[in-house]
């Protein structure tokens, strides 16, 4: 019969490495993430796997996966380590007399659209609160939510989210952006439509191919059969609505998070059809019921807004519309 593991033998940074490295699909970009050399990370992952008495990363040449061993150890992993990052900052609020601490992951659509205004309606409603955000694309938005380094973060309805908890939050039409003299720019009345197809003939400005506004362009261009010629790709609205200034191309983009810059530079914005158009993004979080005070309190202000803007006649149809046009299922959302 096999002994008992001794918990006091269990090295929280060995386990976060641990976590840090299944996510990361390596033992070096663990390391990376810890500043330690991939000699030491290992002799901890070696320690951790005879203290378990189990293998728990499957090597390969691509990298490391965990084993069945190493399943159950990273269920686990993830839940101790994010509550004692909730633990740490908690106490750190209390030296600093703040009142609470929100964590939030945004990716840049949201940044670029309603969320400023909604963190300033916050601020004004929590001022003593900490804000601590990172704009980062949605797979790793939800990556941070899973390893409790956010509590919250805005995503994409088109990432996968198992797992974890969604609300939507906020819905944008997608436009194409054109420079005021481009032959789509001229093409029929200003509040025509311009069909795919004939916006894909043209390069295109975008964000990062693993973002999931060009993943949801892409997946609109495979349904018809046209490939993306993507000429530039961006870090954000601002430089895109500059590289399509200059010439370079066109853009599918969310109207709130190009508008404010397309006046200044000269660029049109056209409705486009042939595509879903309404793109929505959720607010993702681990366990609702455990929020914090400070995430539970964003939670519920989003709510509001989004049911207050829900309630606008003119919303409400092209909400309706846009489903009944092209059903959207949310991957591994649960609300």
């Amino acid at each position: 019969m096999a002994s008992p593991i001794n918990l006091s033998r269990f090295d929280l940074v060995s386990l976060r490495l641990f976590v840090m490295a299944v996510h990361g699909g390596s033992l070096t970009a663990g390391a990376e993430r810890f500043g330690i050399s991939l000699a030491a990370a290992s002799k901890r992952m070696a320690e951790l796997e005879a203290h378990v008495g189990s293998r728990l990363l499957a090597r390969s040449k691509r990298g490391v996966a965990p084993t069945p061993a190493g399943q159950t150890l990273l269920r686990h992993a993830i839940e101790l380590v994010a509550g004692v990052e909730q633990l740490a900052l908690a106490m750190d609020d209390l030296q600093r007399g703040a009142g609470g601490h929100l964590r939030l992951w945004a990716n840049t659509s949201a940044f670029g659209g309603f969320l400023p205004a909604l963190l300033a309606q916050y601020c004004r409603n929590h001022p003593a609160v900490r804000l601590d955000l990172e704009d980062a694309i949605s797979e790793e938005g939800v990556r941070a939510v899973r390893i409790g380094a956010a509590e919250l973060a805005v995503v994409g309805d088109n990432t996968p989210t198992d797992g974890l908890q969604a609300v939507e939050c906020d819905c944008d039409e997608l436009v194409l952006l054109v420079p005021a003299g481009h032959p789509l720019a001229l093409q029929g009345s200003a509040r025509s439509s311009v069909p795919l197809e004939q916006a894909l003939d043209f390069d295109l400005v975008t964000l990062g191919r693993a973002a999931a506004l060009t993943r949801q362009v892409a997946t609109a261009a495979d349904t018809v059969g046209l490939p993306l010629k993507i000429r530039v790709q961006v870090r954000s609205f601002d430089a895109m609505c500059r590289m399509v200034a200059a010439g370079l191309g066109v853009a599918i983009t969310p109207r709130a998070g190009t508008q404010p810059h397309a006046a200044g530079l000269g660029l049109k914005l056209r409705r486009l059809s042939g595509m879903p158009t309404q793109r929505r993004l959720l607010l993702v979080m681990r366990d609702r019921s455990h929020l914090s005070p400070a995430a539970a309190a964003l939670v519920n202000l989003a709510e509001q807004r989004w049911t207050q803007l829900r309630k606008r006649p003119a919303r409400a149809r092209a909400l309706r519309r846009q489903s009944q046009a092209y059903p959207q299922v949310h991957p591994g959302t649960q609300t």
